[in-house]
């Protein structure tokens, strides 16, 4: 499984990661509910379970995706600014560029 993060995504889930409270736990991507042939995702932070695969990301953050759901394959995470500040998360290997 791939999970890319950008370096503005990157910044902001460090400092965060980085909080004493979550010593020894990851960022995990989910899907909060799916139609059609894409998703809607949500972002959080989580202990890993025997369900979960561990993704090695290019920004030296591990992400926790369930095995076997393709939909979660390739999600990219972005931290966007405008029009509204936030993370934003989108699957394009899977054609889902974001939400509708």
């Amino acid at each position: 499984m791939n999970c890319k993060i950008t370096r503005n995504a990157a910044k902001i889930l460090k400092a965060e990661l980085d909080k004493p409270e979550h010593e020894g736990k990851f960022l995990r991507v989910y899907i909060t509910h799916s139609h059609g042939d894409h998703a809607h995702y949500g972002l959080g932070i989580d202990d890993q379970t025997e369900k979960d695969e561990l993704v090695s990301t290019d920004k030296e953050i591990d992400v926790l995706l369930e095995k076997g759901i393709e939909l979660l394959d390739g999600v990219k995470i972005d931290y966007l600014y405008s029009p509204e500040e936030g993370f934003t998360v989108t699957n394009p290997s899977k054609g889902n560029h974001g939400d509708h």
